[in-house]
Formats: C-alpha cells, structure tokens, sequence
C-alpha cells in the first residue's frame, strides 16, 4: 500500500485545529472528503517541504501549497467532497468562492494583519511566541508584508494606504459577503444540503478565525456573532468534525506539544532546536553576504534607518527578501 499524502499546516489555538484560513480551508475539506493525510502540525514554515504553510506532499513527492491545488488533488484521488453536487451547485459553489476571495478575505488580512492592535496584541504576538528562535524574530514581520502584498493584488492598488477610509471599505464589503453567505445557508446544516462541500470549507476556513480569536479590534467578528446561522454552521463543523482538535494557550504559558504527526517533538528536543537555529542563522547570514543583501560597513546606518510602521502600508520598496 502507498504511503499516504503528508499535510504540514500551522498547529492550532483560540479553540481551532488550525490559525491560519488557508490551513483550515485544507483541513476542513480532508476531513469531509476523508482524505488518509498524515498530519504535520507545525509552527515552524521552514519545517515544511515549500518553506511555507499549508504544503501537501504527495506520495509521488510533489509538492502543493495553494489550497485551491491541494483540493484538485484530492479529488484526482477520488477524496471529492463535491461529487453529490449539481452543475447548477458547482456553479455556486465556484462564485461564492470568488466572492470570500474578493470581498472577505480583504478584510481578514486587514484585520489580522494590518488593523494596529491587532496586529501588535494577537497577531505578531502568537507567531512570536510560537514560532522557534531566532526566526521568531523576523518570520512574523516577513509575514506581514506578504499578506500587504497579497491585499495590493487583489485590489490591484500598488500605492494603498491604511486608515480610516480603507478600513471603512474593506468591512463594507465583507459584512455584505457575510450577509450574502447567510442568505445563501439559511437554515440549512450545509450549503448544499446534509453533507459538506468544498464551498463548506472555504467558508469554515475564513470564518471561523473570526468567530473564534480575541481580537481588542472585534467589528467584523461582532457581526458574525448576529448572523446567528452562520456562528452555528462553524460550531457545528468543529464538534462533527474537529472534537478536542483545538486547543487555547495561554500567552503567558508555553504552548504544549500537539498530539501526535508532528516531527518538531522528538528526544532531545531543546538541542536539536538549537542547532537547528544555529543552522539556520548562518545560512540566513551566509546567504545575506553572498547575494549582497548585506552590507557590513552600512549594516548599524541602515538599522538605525529602518522605522516600519504599522499605521501605514509599507511602499513596494521598502525592503527586499529572499522567498523562502
């Protein structure tokens, strides 16, 4: 028998199997389509075969990162949540999906990623404590500035800028989506009927770190929370489907080890974590030098120049980085 598929995807909290929308997007659509993974959760992206969370491994050693990929696989597998599905549902399914895409998923990244305190209080916070030293101390920072450049694409505005207006426009459009989404469940238990879809998925995926994280920021939250079919529906999806698979850490308390798949917890855990640090800082150093990204007699002017701030969007040139 073949081995099976291995998923690696960002470990779990705030009551959820996963932090991460796209992670639960891929999470929620195995567990529908009963997929056989071996499950990886982890906080380190670099512990992951594309450097970066979800990635999907398959036994034939290819490597998927987009969850849109990951679930095409799936299903040439013969795992399709949607085969019960009409051509008129599949229709649905694919237009409310591009819906999230350009109106909720927006407001998430803003709210998460660019919206200051939660930013600084939640967002930067978890991933600091969660992900290992030293790369705790760039790796979220990094992050960010994918997710703005994941925004600027999407609304194909290269000079944006936060504030007042963006925000405004940004949770317009994404309470109308959840509006819409609300109508289009009803009082259903799933969008198509008594067995979960791909659609299903995307919408647990984004909603549900919504409804469950504790943000001081909370506008688009407390709108999920009076569309009360909707808070019901991602409920529903993590006592069927994920009992007892999230958990909540407290900030001041290190996080406990995640049961079972995960390869960071093995003997001599704390040594080889160590060494893995100190790898990884001087191939980071190495690679900086060699590529000339590094300057030695301009490094302490360029530190001193650097002052990101989280009120505005950083400029496209603000700072260039390796992919990982």
């Amino acid at each position: 028998m073949a081995a099976p598929d291995e998923l690696f995807c960002w470990e779990g909290d705030w009551g959820l199997p996963s932090v991460s929308p796209d992670c639960l997007v891929v999470l929620a659509y195995a567990r529908f389509a009963g997929a056989p993974l071996k499950l990886h959760k982890i906080s380190n992206p670099w512990r992951s075969p594309s450097g970066s969370l979800p990635a999907l491994r398959t036994n034939q050693k290819e490597i998927l990162s987009r969850p849109s990929d990951i679930i095409i696989h799936l299903r040439k597998q013969k795992y399709n949540a949607d085969y019960d599905l009409s051509a008129k549902e599949g229709a649905d399914s694919l237009a409310f999906i591009s819906l999230m895409d350009q109106k909720l998923m927006p407001a998430l990244i803003y709210t998460f990623w660019i919206e200051p305190k939660n930013y600084v209080d939640v967002t930067r916070r978890w991933f600091a404590e969660h992900i290992p030293f030293p790369l705790n101390f760039f790796l979220p920072g990094r992050m960010q500035r994918q997710q703005l450049e994941k925004l600027r694409l999407v609304r194909g505005d290269e000079g944006l800028e936060a504030g007042e207006e963006l925000e405004k426009e940004l949770y317009r459009d994404a309470l109308e989506c959840m509006n819409l989404l609300s109508q289009r469940l009803g009082q259903h238990k799933f969008f198509f009927g008594d067995s979960p879809s791909s659609l299903d998925a995307f919408v647990f995926g984004n909603l549900a770190p919504i409804f469950k994280s504790k943000l001081p920021n909370a506008k688009l939250q407390q709108h999920l929370k009076s569309l009360d079919n909707l808070t019901h529906f991602c409920s529903n999806i993590l006592l069927l489907y994920f009992p007892g698979d999230g958990r909540e850490s407290s900030s001041s308390k290190p996080p406990s080890p995640p049961e079972g798949g995960d390869f960071d917890h093995v003997p001599n855990k704390r040594r080889k974590q160590f060494l893995s640090a100190l790898v990884a800082l001087g191939a980071m150093l190495s690679y900086a030098l060699l590529s000339g990204m590094v300057s030695i007699q301009h490094g302490q002017q360029e530190a001193l120049e650097r002052s990101p701030g989280l009120r505005s969007l950083p400029s496209h040139d603000d700072e260039e980085e390796e992919e990982g």
